[in-house]
């Protein structure tokens, strides 16, 4: 049978495995495939986070810096750049010498659970990635995002951003992960893209595989893959297949074994492949993570993921678009109880962990009932968190038996506290039903977090200030909360039939070849700059009761840091440590230096202009292009010489020193 790798890869969560290369691993293996799986995302930040590459990413901004201050003006994209290099120059010094003692920390059970010490490394991370965006400007590279302002529109610019000089992976993508591939000889690759951040990373890779080693069979699947092809055919959706030779949408396991079978009896597997939803989730392994580097992830402790169901039991929210399915949610299917916890047995004692993330879209409350008394019935001690529907079955008495097996926190969607938008959402639940499901969870010692979101069509600055009121509310009870904006989602309702919604109209933006973006105009008045200062306000006001994070540190929902900190320090930890000072960078020295431009003009009028030119071609032109921005940028008048020196300190915006000599350092 064919050698096959699965790689996972950046930009994602590096704090933990990620579910679907163990998953399709799982499956190859019982089917006697070979199997080599790699963590490229962990590999890809382990690799950068280095004391010398991070000289090396310093060096290359005070390059580019020198080079722009030798400019006797500055254009529009060349203030841009000069305010992002500006931005990052003290943390690029910084992260040099505090990088490697940043990730060290993450490893480190003493200095991991120490608040302080543990934000100044998150501060050290963040500054990191931001010095590396600055570097290879236009990037904007984190965790959780991967994105140059016209790489997801074509092909053609994704080709040209997987360019060395613009892709701050490709020395590990050509070196350390190629080597490694031509050593195994693989006759299959194939790239999981769960998340739109892998994106142009996946093509990066993609393009430098096929050159390299052009025999190999490359494939693709994954979510964010899938949602790329939703919508797209013929022509256009062949022209973004791009360098793979397959592409797998939907369920990848049946999909992807017929095709390793396919490629090992020497005939060439469809280009198009779409996997079937699996009905009897009883048939399939656990999630097999032998072979991922599991003493790499950024955490002390591993927390592994777990699937004991797929899809939503509900499957009616308005807003909801499930990434493996052509529309809504996928169909709801379960394992057997039995199994399940026989599952998290084997893999607490292979890797001896005993905290798992139950991984799904939303679990039944009375499956996982069972499942909670299957655990204690067998004295296992492991604990567990998941996301679920805040159900009129969670009573006390209920929420005490789920908290007497193993569960230590759950992810509620709460999504609005308003009852006419839940009504419009078709959430099924009503405002109090959610605030006793709150109560009695928390009554129980299990952390409740919060998932809400402002900005439903048609919601009024009066119902997002209800939900925010709401969560302040219930302050006491939850362990942290979430608070976004609604987001259109191809292939939810509201998508599919705006007009029901409140939806005046929706569109793409021509020159979108891939039809990743869509916009849209409420028929209502939007609401005025004052309501949103108000929302804006009063949300900020919340979140200062609690110490909250982004994604995926300690202080954001559901991340494997979170559970390890509710653990150790208790559930309400993240309002205890709530006014803690603001961590610093590792290493940060403040300094003052010569810019021959208004640093703070160039970065406020470059962020001024740059929306008002993406609000020309997105909302009124509707057009996007390279060409089309370049016409606009290049209307701006120029930037003119005001030399000054300026005091550079880490995470803060440079300030112009009065009086200082010139040429002062």
């Amino acid at each position: 049978m064919a050698v096959v790798v699965l790689i996972v890869p950046p930009a994602c969560d590096p704090t933990a495995p990620y579910l679907a290369v163990p998953t399709l691993t799982a499956y190859l293996r019982c089917h006697g495939v070979e199997v080599i799986p790699v963590d490229g995302n962990v590999e890809a930040f382990d690799w950068l986070f280095t004391g010398t590459r991070m000289a090396t990413l310093r060096d290359r901004l005070e390059a580019r810096l020198a080079r722009l201050e030798r400019q006797p003006t500055l254009r529009h994209t060349e203030q841009l750049l000069y305010a992002a290099l500006w931005s990052a120059r003290a943390e690029a010094r910084a992260v040099v010498a505090g990088i490697e003692r940043a990730v060290a920390v993450m490893r480190e059970r003493a200095t991991f659970y120490d608040p302080a010490t543990y934000g100044t490394a998150v501060a050290t991370l963040d500054a990191a990635l931001r010095v590396a965006s600055a570097t290879y400007a236009p990037l904007s590279l984190t965790f959780t995002s991967y994105k140059t302002p016209f790489a997801l529109l074509n092909l053609a610019e994704m080709a040209a951003d997987a360019r060395p000089e613009r892709d701050p992976f490709h020395d590990y993508f050509a070196g350390p992960l190629l080597e490694r591939l031509r050593a195994t000889a693989p006759a299959v690759v194939g790239i999981s893209i769960a998340f739109p951040s892998q994106l142009q990373p996946a093509y990066a890779l993609a393009w430098l595989i096929k050159r390299a080693l052009p025999a190999v069979h490359l494939t693709a699947g994954g979510p964010a893959l899938t949602q790329l092809f939703q919508g797209l055919g013929g022509e256009q959706a062949e022209a973004a297949r791009g360098p793979f030779d397959s592409v797998v949408t939907g369920e990848g396991e049946v999909a992807l074994l017929e095709l390793v079978r396919t490629v090992a009896a020497g005939e060439t597997p469809a280009p198009w492949i779409h996997g079937v939803q699996i009905d009897d989730l009883g048939s399939l392994p656990p999630p097999d993570f032998r072979g991922l580097p599991l003493a790499r992830y950024f955490a002390p402790e591993l927390v592994l993921p777990y699937d004991p169901t797929r899809g939503c039991y509900w499957g009616r929210c308005a807003f909801c678009h499930y990434g493996l399915a052509e529309v809504g949610t996928a169909r709801y299917r379960e394992r057997p109880v039995s199994q399940i916890v026989d599952h998290l047995d084997g893999l607490a004692r292979a890797h001896g962990v005993n905290l798992f993330y139950l991984s799904q879209d939303a679990v039944n409350p009375k499956t996982l009932l069972q499942v909670a008394r299957a655990i204690q019935a067998g004295d296992h001690r492991w604990r567990w968190a998941t996301d679920m529907r805040p159900e009129r079955s969670l009573t006390a008495e209920r929420c005490a038996e789920l908290r007497g097996g193993g569960a230590l926190a759950m992810a509620l969607g709460v999504e609005s506290a308003a009852p006419r938008v839940l009504e419009r959402i078709d959430k099924g639940v009503g405002v109090e039903t959610v605030r006793q499901a709150i109560r009695h969870l928390a009554g129980a010692g299990i952390g409740v977090e919060a998932m809400a979101f402002t900005d439903f069509p048609t919601e009024s600055a009066a119902e997002a200030l209800a939900t925010v009121r709401f969560i302040a509310a219930e302050e006491e009870q939850l362990a942290l909360f979430i608070c976004g904006t609604f987001d259109l989602a191809k292939g939810s309702r509201v998508a599919r039939t705006p007009g029901d919604y409140g939806v005046a109209e929706s569109w793409r933006v021509a020159g979108d070849e891939l039809g990743l973006g869509l916009f849209y105009r409420e028929g209502r008045a939007p609401k005025s700059d004052s309501e949103r200062a108000q929302v804006d306000d009063a949300l900020a006001a919340v979140a200062r009761r609690w110490w909250l994070s982004h994604y995926p540190w300690a202080g954001a929902l559901s991340t494997a840091h979170t559970l390890l900190y509710y653990r150790t320090h208790g559930i309400d930890c993240f309002r205890r440590f709530a006014r803690r000072a603001p961590a610093r960078v590792l290493g940060a020295r403040p300094f003052t230096a010569r810019a021959r431009f208004d640093v703070a003009q160039v970065i406020r009028r470059a962020a001024a202009d740059e929306v008002a030119i993406w609000h020309e071609l997105v909302a009124v032109r509707r057009q996007v292009s390279r060409a089309d921005y370049r016409v606009l940028a290049d209307a701006l008048p120029p930037l003119a010489p005001r030399p000054a020196t300026w005091r550079v300190v880490a995470g803060e915006l440079p300030q112009r020193v009065r009086g200082a000599a010139p040429g002062r350092r």
